[in-house]
């Protein structure tokens, strides 16, 4: 038996902390729900127990609770509300809580009540407060989800609207929360892999730009003093050297130049396309693009239509969520291919962007009504490719912008002392 620390709430809302022996997170589960708690976290004492968020929640809960679930209604829509805006960490894991709360029997009016009472994200509270006041007002809850656009999408809310329809509200929920971790997962390792290439580089131009800006001219006035015989290397970095420094505005200029017409471009729907196309075609990291494109398709799609949205909504919900405005021409065509009665498979082989293992799953799937679950296999084995894509981007970009680095900077310091060399044997020979 093992001991389990818990955060939970009884059928009237009210929280509570403690901790419970059990063989197991699923028996200690088991124990709370038949003593009447609802857990919204189990956690192995000795690994981090429960948060000191919860306890301080479940502390004052009492007390707190009619002022907060007043105070977050009335405050409500100043304070966030329907245009506010928050992380999708956040809202993971919202989703995570209110379909844990929902799936182990809580009913949603409830659940609403105690998360909007726990949160801490200002705009988060103010939101689930509306969407506790909106279904209390005899509103669905898709529909009060619909009120807050910049915060709940529409694969959010539509997927929330078939599970309202077919009654598997708490099943929706779950798989919600599922895909926004996996998507949250695919996301950061995504942006990591380019992150980190983009930091090395500015390092880099820091450190050359110090160089050559500010240790350069003294050793050339140091040379010119001495009258020293410059190689032509030495010239050559010196050269480049004054060149930068008399002409730093233009070259800041020009970045900055660049720098709007990039973001004029990526506006406009030409200029998007475009771009997205340039970086599909760029070698590695483009890879990484589209394998983590077309996971994001295929678990979207398998989600939506797992849920109960019908497939041709689920594909223009997918198209607006692709990211990438290739892969949205080619869901595009699916879309309408499936319009007129066609299959999936053909638009995706003719796009010639999705890799034939695929267009074979995908094949497979419609040809044995299982399509949904063989998007979702999909999406986990590309989960899997962009893991070990980034991971072997990182291994083999570090050892070559360390070399690379170490090739300016060499340059340069060799530059510097051969003149050294020349002016060191002249005094010897002297």
């Amino acid at each position: 038996m093992a001991s389990f620390e818990y955060v939970a709430v009884n059928a009237k809302g009210e929280q509570s902390t403690g901790s419970i022996d059990a063989s197991n997170e699923a028996d200690a589960i088991g124990q709370l729900r038949k003593s009447g708690l609802y857990p919204t976290q189990v956690v192995a004492a000795g690994k981090g127990g429960v948060s000191n968020k919860a306890k301080k929640a479940s502390a004052k809960g009492g007390k707190n609770k009619s002022k907060s679930s007043s105070k977050g209604s009335s405050k409500g829509g100043s304070k966030g509300g329907i245009g506010g805006k928050v992380k999708g960490k956040v809202l993971m894991i919202f989703t995570r809580q209110l379909a844990t709360l929902v799936d182990a029997g809580l009913p949603l009016m409830k659940g609403l009540t105690v998360l909007g009472n726990q949160e801490k994200n200002r705009v988060m509270a103010s939101t689930i407060n509306h969407l506790s006041d909106g279904v209390a007002g005899g509103g669905t809850f898709s529909e009060s989800l619909g009120q807050h656009p910049r915060i709940f999408d529409r694969l959010y809310v539509n997927m929330v609207k078939a599970g309202e329809l077919g009654g598997v509200l708490e099943l929706v929920l779950v798989r919600l929360a599922e895909y926004q971790e996996k998507a949250e997962k695919l996301r950061n390792k995504v942006k990591a892999a380019m992150i980190y290439p983009i930091v090395v580089v500015i390092i880099a131009v820091a450190i050359l730009t110090f160089l050559l800006v500010v240790i350069v001219p003294k050793f050339e006035q140091i040379f010119q003093d001495m009258d020293a015989e410059m190689p032509a290397l030495t010239l050559a970095v010196i050269g480049f050297s004054d060149g930068v420094k008399d002409n730093w505005y233009w070259i800041l200029g020009g970045g900055l130049l660049i720098f709007i017409g990039w973001r004029l471009l990526s506006r406009s729907e030409k200029g998007r396309a475009a771009l997205d196309r340039f970086v599909l075609k760029v070698p590695i990291f483009g890879d990484v693009q589209l394998k983590g494109s077309i996971s994001r398709f295929t678990r979207t799609l398998g989600t939506l239509v797992t849920s109960g949205v019908p497939i041709l909504q689920a594909l223009n919900i997918t198209r607006e969520t692709a990211g990438n405005t290739v892969v949205a021409n080619a869901i595009e065509k699916v879309h309408e291919a499936v319009r007129e009665g066609d299959s999936v498979v053909t638009p995706l082989e003719s796009s010639g962007i999705f890799p034939p293992m695929v267009i074979s799953m995908v094949d497979v799937g419609e040809e044995t009504g299982q399509l949904p679950d063989m998007l979702l296999k999909i999406a986990d084995v590309y989960d899997d490719e962009v893991d070990m894509a980034v991971d072997g981007l990182t291994a083999l970009i570090e050892p070559l912008m360390i070399v690379l680095l170490a090739l300016i900077v060499g340059t340069i310091v060799v530059a510097l002392f051969l003149p050294m060399i020349g002016i060191i044997s002249n005094m010897q020979n002297a």
